[in-house]
């Protein structure tokens, strides 16, 4: 059982960050998934908060092809973390739930400000088929839901990188990638240059998702106050997560998600949790959302036996 017995429950129902529509539907997937009975059942006291409102693409003009949808990816942003920080503050347990990936610009924003604010040290662990650490510079497809962790790092648009505060949130040793398989070259440099933890699926093939796990935890668990999981659904591999806007096969199977999230649950200092990616509209019958749903209560305590 976590620190906190209070889980609160927010969706960020932004699809501005990527090419392909309908994952703004993706909270609401995830609720029909029953997320909130699976955590009820554990034990937990589930609010649910709603979603935050965001303007879609219908309604706004494209000024940047290289930082698309800038100006309400930034505002949203800050309202996220400003909400993220709120729920952290008050020491309850915030469960994101996504959108496109560019959710991340906010909610480790809001997270740093509060592990700043409070002395703590942030560790991530980012689960993804892309590392998502480019800038306007290096983007092939001005796509922002590919530069949050660049973000967080510091690197990018001043209107992102200085929300939550004009420091870089995420320190590149306390963060692992983990279920690497699609990375462009710009991101390949930025990964060697900082010394990144970085675990690609023949990482996963050669070593065991066990033994990565450990690897990862031990670390975080010396180095760490708070422990991030942004679990994005293309980390896994689509035969199991179908329901997504940019599937990369040979990713991680249902097993090997659920071993890592199970020994995550372990760790005193996890205290946040997103779910980005999820599309309904892509998906077979809500399969991914109810894939999503089991794996967010494996990492809160959902044991087999």
């Amino acid at each position: 059982m976590r620190k906190s017995t209070t889980i609160r429950v927010l969706g960020f129902p932004i699809d501005l960050g990527a090419d392909r529509r309908g994952v703004d539907m993706g909270p609401s997937a995830l609720r029909i998934a029953d997320v909130d009975l699976k955590l009820e059942a554990l034990g937990y006291t589930v609010i649910d908060e709603g979603d935050i409102p965001i303007l879609n693409i219908e309604v706004q003009e494209l000024h940047d092809a290289k930082l698309k949808y800038l100006p309400e990816v930034a505002a949203m942003s800050e309202v996220l973390a400003g909400r993220v920080k709120g729920i952290l503050d008050e020491g309850h347990f915030p469960l994101l739930l996504g959108g496109d990936h560019s959710m991340s610009v906010g909610s480790v924003a809001g997270i740093g400000a509060h592990c700043k604010e409070k002395g703590k040290t942030l560790g991530v662990i980012w689960i993804d088929a892309h590392a998502d650490m480019n800038t306007a510079e290096t983007t092939p497809s001005g796509n922002i839901h590919g530069m949050p962790l660049a973000v967080a790092l510091g690197y990018g648009h001043p209107s992102l990188v200085n929300i939550g505060g004009a420091f870089p949130k995420l320190d590149p040793r306390n963060l692992a990638i983990i279920g690497l398989r699609s990375i462009d070259e710009g991101e390949r440099a930025l990964i060697k240059d900082l010394g990144v933890a970085a675990f690609t699926m023949f990482d996963v093939d050669r070593l065991g998702m066990y033994e990565i796990a450990s690897r990862v935890l031990e670390n975080m668990g010396r180095s760490v106050d708070h422990l991030h999981i942004s679990f994005d659904v293309d980390g896994v591999d689509p035969s199991v997560a179908p329901g997504v806007g940019t599937p990369v096969v040979g990713g991680l199977t249902m097993r090997e998600s659920h071993v890592f999230m199970e020994m995550i649950s372990q760790i005193d200092a996890y205290a946040s949790l997103e779910v980005a990616e999820v599309n309904p509209i892509l998906d077979d019958r809500n399969k991914t959302a109810e894939f999503a749903a089991e794996i967010i209560a494996s990492s809160l305590g959902k044991r087999i036996l």
